[in-house]
């Protein structure tokens, strides 16, 4: 059973806008996740741990969230809310309690422009929101002639394959069916495209896994692709790099050895490696017409 608590604060404000998410503000209705994904970056990292053990429900947050939304309107410090940056806004626990969608009334009080990101498809319970949200929301100066809408909706995946995801992402909802959602967002005329982090080295980052995965995007119509690599932190029996090599043992017993070579003395893959990921993205997105950022980034 989740922990009912009363947090200190809700908004966070960042000290620059990431140029693939588009976060000025960020706000984490829970603490801990109950997806359980093995490879997130939360596990092992200074942020602490990511469990549903650990999983906490801020009863107070669309309070919090109203009082300082206030403030900063008064003071037209529009910009971007992400939901969320340390935890999805859509876990099992909010069909029970409901503080995401109480977060969203809060947001369109206020006109505050949106992105959520989620592997869930129970966003699609709030389109009523969402819509509003979308002709509502006041957008920041800098981004009035840029950002194509005052609400972007993306969708997370490592993967297209259910039974592979079922391995890394035991908790979260089948990729069939968040391409199902995100089909459904798209024909409701949201502006909602895939952040494909992180794509599993000798598993998901394959020549065909890369094109099934794209052209089930273009299929159904996602308006841009964000790919990364895959970092690992932490060395205790919760830490990302320890679950992942686990994994791997268990299920790719074949890929032990590279997985190691890869991570046994380092977080991240090595630069030969993210270069041409890199380059291989860009010819896929050109071949299939996707953007790799929701704000295409100048040549």
């Amino acid at each position: 059973m989740p922990q009912l608590i009363q947090a200190k604060t809700i908004l966070n404000k960042t000290k620059r806008r990431d140029p693939w998410f588009l976060d000025d503000y960020t706000v984490n209705p829970y603490s801990g996740c109950s997806f359980n994904c093995l490879y997130c970056y939360i596990r092992g990292s200074k942020y602490g741990t990511h469990m549903e053990e650990k999983l906490a429900v801020k009863e107070n947050a669309a309070a919090l969230l109203d009082k300082a939304l206030a403030l900063r309107a008064r003071k037209g410090q529009y910009g971007y809310i992400v939901l969320s940056s340390a935890t999805d806004p859509y876990l099992q626990a909010e069909k029970t309690f409901k503080l995401t969608r109480s977060l969203l009334e809060v947001i369109l009080k206020y006109r505050f422009p949106l992105h959520i990101i989620t592997k869930s498809d129970l966003i699609s319970r709030d389109i009523d929101l969402l819509e509003e949200i979308k002709c509502k929301a006041i957008l920041p100066d800098d981004l009035k002639d840029k950002a194509p809408s005052g609400l972007l909706i993306t969708f997370s995946f490592s993967t297209v394959n259910d039974q592979l995801a079922h391995i890394f992402e035991p908790g979260a909802t089948p990729p069939s069916k968040r391409l199902v959602t995100l089909s459904d967002c798209l024909s409701q005329q949201f502006h909602a495209g895939v952040s494909l982090m992180p794509l599993l080295p000798y598993l998901s980052d394959t020549g065909e896994h890369l094109h099934e995965m794209m052209a089930a995007f273009r299929k159904v119509g996602a308006r841009y692709v964000m790919p990364a690599s895959l970092t690992l932190f932490g060395n205790n029996a919760a830490d990302s790099k320890v679950l992942v090599m686990k994994a791997i043992a268990q299920h790719f017993p074949h890929l032990t050895e590279k997985y190691l070579r890869f991570f046994e003395h380092r977080n991240e893959m090595p630069k030969y490696y993210t270069e041409a990921l890199n380059k291989k993205m860009k010819e896929l997105a050109a071949m299939y017409g996707l953007p790799d950022r929701i704000i295409p980034q100048p040549a």
